[in-house]
């Protein structure tokens, strides 16, 4: 497994694999879990080399952490683990706020660590920025874990260009999480360069387009009543129509080039610079090896400009998330 490192050189920042495991679909958002397979889907990540998991308070809402905790009994060492906060939820999972708050801060904290049954946290991001609070009031209460042993690194998860600089003025930025795909490239410009600029690693979530850049999904219809993108506003009528014949443009060069579509778009996200790894999302052994098999997929420069030509991110239509869901990026 090939190892890349975020937020500074060997030593000073945090090495991951550089494809990782995303773990919320394991518990909410797209249908229906098997908890049997998805605590085998993380052991066969393991045995696999991948060591980078990702996961969040909100997830569930709780359940994934405790789920990875389950996985992760005995054989912790070796992973880096990640997990967020922010998105405060009740427990019938009724969204209540985006919280910043510094005693919110330090309680979400000792809550997931009892969640996943760790001692420290590898990696801890704020979710979501919390605009009625000081992001160096919620900083500041972050690096007091990173003082006190309880976590390693921080990350902030998409937030604005000025934003990321102020956090990273109170303590480095070890890692910040977008959504970064072939169809999703807002980051690129101004808050690429910042994180390049402040040496702070990107971790792209969701690079295989919510499953659309798998070229499984041709319908809405195929997705669950407690799916979520069935409201998502890139899978919904004229918008779907005309993004399936965008990703139908993916499905024939992955199929020239003798490997699938989600392989072709997690090799580009990897291919965009070495301060860059992939968390792509999955509750399924077969699907996992199938992505871990696109470590072995090296783009040419003509490939990469070919694939430019596609317009994928031009060409599509829809926001990433529904309008409330769009409030909350970018602040």
């Amino acid at each position: 497994m090939r190892q890349r490192t975020l937020g500074g050189p060997a030593g000073t920042g945090l090495a991951v694999s550089a494809l990782g495991l995303g773990c919320m679909g394991m518990s909410e958002f797209y249908g229906t879990g098997d908890e049997r397979e998805s605590i085998a889907t993380i052991h066969r990540a393991l045995d696999l080399g991948v060591t980078h998991l990702d996961t969040a308070d909100m997830y569930g809402p709780f359940t994934n952490e405790r789920l990875v905790g389950r996985a992760l009994a005995g054989r912790r060492d070796g992973v880096v683990l990640a997990t967020k906060f922010g998105i405060e939820r009740a427990e019938d999972g009724t969204f209540i706020s985006i919280n910043g708050r510094p005693d919110y801060v330090r309680s979400a904290c000792e809550t997931s660590l009892r969640r996943l049954g760790v001692d420290h946290l590898d990696l801890y991001y704020q979710h979501r920025v919390d605009v009625s609070v000081p992001v160096e009031e919620t900083w500041g209460a972050m690096a007091e874990l990173v003082a006190a042993g309880k976590v390693r690194h921080l990350g902030i998860s998409e937030a604005a260009p000025a934003t990321v600089r102020r956090a990273h003025a109170v303590h480095p930025v070890t890692a910040g999480q977008y959504e970064y795909s072939l169809w999703s490239r807002d980051i690129e410009g101004e808050l690429l360069d910042t994180l390049r600029t402040l040496g702070i690693g990107l971790v792209a979530y969701s690079p295989l387009g919510r499953g659309f850049l798998t070229g499984r999904i041709t319908d809405r219809d195929q997705l669950s009543a407690d799916d979520f993108r069935r409201d998502n506003p890139r899978f919904d009528g004229a918008s779907l129509d005309n993004n399936l014949t965008v990703v139908a443009r993916v499905n024939r060069f992955a199929e020239d080039r003798g490997i699938t579509p989600a392989q072709l778009a997690l090799a580009w996200v990897l291919a965009q610079g070495e301060d860059v790894v992939a968390i792509p999302g999955t509750k399924r052994r077969s699907y996992l090896e199938q992505n871990v098999a696109a470590l072995d997929v090296h783009l040419t420069a003509e490939e990469l400009a070919a694939i430019e030509d596609l317009a994928i991110s031009r060409d599509v239509t829809g926001e990433r998330y529904t309008p409330d869901g769009m409030s909350n990026v970018g602040v």
